[in-house]
Parts: C-alpha cells; sequence; structure tokens
C-alpha cells in the first residue's frame, strides 16, 4: 500500500487565517468556531506570514495574563514557521513536527498558494509509528557514524 501525502489526510481543507492586526481573542474565536487549534497569520495577499496555535495561546496569553482583546497576533504568533509541500509524505510530515516539537504544519504549493494545515491528529496510528520506527533508525544512524 502506498503511504498517504499530507494533502490526502487533512480532515479540512478549508483554511482558518487572520491578519496580523487581528488580536488574539478574535483568532481564538475563529479556532473555536473552525473547531481547529491553529489560524495561520496572513498579509492582505494571502501569502503566510506565521501561524497562531492552542499552544500559543496558553503559553503567551493565558499564562503571562496579557489581554486577548488588546494582544495582537502578530505579538504572539510563531513568524515564518515551517512547512510542507502537499506531496509531503505523512510519516515524513510526522517526524518534522517530533524533531521540532509541534503539532500543526502549513501546507504550502511550490507557487506559495497556502493548501491546508496538517495536523498530528489527521495522521493514522500505523502512520505514526511509521514515523516513530524512522525517528528511531535516524537516531541509530547517528549513533553509528559518531562511535
Amino acid at each position: 500500500m502506498t503511504e498517504r501525502t499530507v494533502i490526502e489526510s487533512i480532515s479540512q481543507s478549508h483554511v482558518l487565517s487572520v491578519q496580523p492586526q487581528a488580536s488574539a481573542y478574535d483568532a481564538a474565536c475563529v479556532m473555536t468556531k473552525g473547531r481547529c487549534g491553529s489560524v495561520l497569520i496572513v498579509d492582505a495577499g494571502g501569502a503566510m506570514l506565521g501561524i497562531l496555535t492552542e499552544r500559543d495561546l496558553m503559553i503567551k496569553i493565558v499564562a503571562k495574563r496579557r489581554d486577548p482583546e488588546t494582544t495582537p497576533v502578530s505579538d504572539i504568533m510563531t513568524h515564518n514557521p515551517h512547512f510542507i509541500s502537499p506531496e509531503t509524505t505523512v510519516s515524513d510530515a510526522v517526524l518534522i513536527m517530533k524533531r521540532h516539537n509541534f503539532r500543526h504544519l502549513p501546507i504550502i504549493s511550490s507557487t506559495s498558494r497556502i493548501l491546508g494545515v496538517f495536523s498530528i491528529r489527521d495522521a493514522m496510528a500505523g502512520e505514526l509509528v511509521e514515523a516513530e520506527s524512522m525517528a528511531d533508525l535516524i537516531d541509530q544512524q547517528f549513533t553509528n557514524v559518531l562511535s
């Protein structure tokens, strides 16, 4: 069986986005209404500037007692986030997420068009196991090189 690509696996094809001047509160409302754990920050032309996740809201707003209604997302978003192409396999995407400790990856076309966001929840159990095996193999090879 051929492994799925990220574009084949995403559960939502619509992209949630806000502009950089939107408040953290507005972004949280967009995520809640869209039942999604992240929102992309885009400029007026639709180009991706950053990403904001539930984790960002918890760490950068709630835990620091910042006012979500007056804090612009540009102050708390991850600027220029990692992204993947639609041809990326699910296990490769999971490996990237594991290596960098995040759970959302924007999917960007070769023409810089935003196609969606791959979430760790979009991966099936077998794909997670495959990614874990790949990570173990890479760690083993790295250890062997150092030995």
